[in-house]
């Protein structure tokens, strides 16, 4: 039977967290700072609070700098015949890839080469100008390490990420190997869609992976100009836009705006559209609304995004955690709109 404090997700719907509060058979549930009543014999229990406590010390314990092991300490390497030339993967991979709506990720290194690695892993938002280290320390030759255990709620402060390394070996000549430094997006959807983990050489599981440097190459870093990449969204936007419907907003009550994103309640057609482009005019949709009401103190939004894979519900809660910071947050009544639906008060 689940209690206050157990990890869940939810038996017959998407969605789960930490209860919170047991009242009768009702539990409430602790889904990135929204409260949701479920039947308690709707959830099934993914972790104690005992289970996370260990993980939650596991992580702290591994992102902790090391340094190299004393000589009489370091054990012979044995080096492979390719390992002179650096290949260095970054891989996320979901502890239940069936329910990634509410599964954690296990982040890991592979150095596959016969030189120890010095290097530091970090992560940053859109919206923030300054880097966060997630983990720094020593990796021996040909081996992977784990660097950190992440949740769903995490990815928002994960839009990008960077990786700096210096590769020597110990005890032995070495061919000297430039130092690494790159940059690069982290599309964190894709944690959310199970087509997006693919099988790897180095896992037994499905992951997403990251070649940081590969044959001695390191990842290279696209240099965009942001001018003219905005010039460029705006020529395309009006050459193949869809046709978009005027957004559904109705006055439920005198103080509540209804506002429904689905889609077909955009545009007259998705032809030619990708998941990520349907994505982009939903939470377009969401800004203009919060734009056109943010004078409007105390005014009421309701946005129905439904339950689907949750995707959009993230998306929307990056916005509100970033882009619209300050504004009340709940779920929207889930008598009226089921667990479909977020409330905004201005």
């Amino acid at each position: 039977m689940a209690k206050i404090g157990d990890r869940v997700r939810f038996l017959n719907s998407v969605g789960g967290g930490i209860i919170k509060r047991i009242e009768g058979n009702i539990a409430y549930v602790d889904d990135d700072g929204f409260e949701t009543p479920t039947l308690l014999r709707e959830c099934v229990v993914v972790a104690s609070p005992e289970i996370t406590e260990a993980k939650v010390a596991k992580t702290q314990e591994a992102i902790i700098p090391q340094t190299l092991p004393k000589k009489e300490e370091r054990p012979e390497i044995e080096e492979t015949p390719t390992g002179d030339k650096l290949n260095v993967v970054l891989a996320y991979e979901p502890a239940e890839i069936k329910h990634l709506n509410t599964t954690t990720f296990d982040t890991y290194l592979v150095n596959d080469s016969n030189y120890y690695l010095y290097f530091t892993y970090m992560t940053r938002a859109d919206e923030n100008k300054g880097w966060t280290t997630r983990y720094a320390g020593v990796v021996e030759p040909n081996i992977q390490v784990f660097l950190e255990e992440i949740k769903g709620s995490d990815l928002p402060a994960m839009d990008r990420i960077a990786v700096q390394l210096i590769a020597f070996k110990s005890d032995r000549e070495f061919k000297l190997k430039s130092p690494v430094a790159i940059e690069a997006p982290l599309d964190t959807t894709k944690f959310f869609k199970m087509h997006c983990f693919h099988e790897n050489v180095y896992f037994d599981k499905e992951v997403i992976a990251i070649e940081i440097v590969k044959d001695d190459v390191a990842r290279n870093r696209m240099v965009i100009d942001s001018s003219r990449l905005e010039e460029g969204i705006k020529a395309k936007k009006a050459i193949d836009r869809p046709t978009r419907k005027p957004v559904q907003k109705k006055q439920v009550r005198p103080d509540v705006i209804e506002v429904d994103l689905h889609i077909n309640e955009l545009i007259d057609s998705t032809a030619g559209l990708s998941s990520s482009d349907m994505l982009n005019l939903q939470i377009d949709e969401f800004r203009k609304v919060m734009d056109a009401n943010l004078k409007h103190k105390g005014q009421k939004i309701v946005f129905i995004h439904g339950k689907g894979e949750g995707v959009l519900r993230q998306a929307l809660m990056k916005e509100l955690n970033h882009r619209y910071k300050g504004h009340q947050v709940q779920d929207a009544s889930f008598r009226e709109y089921g667990f479909g639906a977020t409330q905004v008060t201005i």
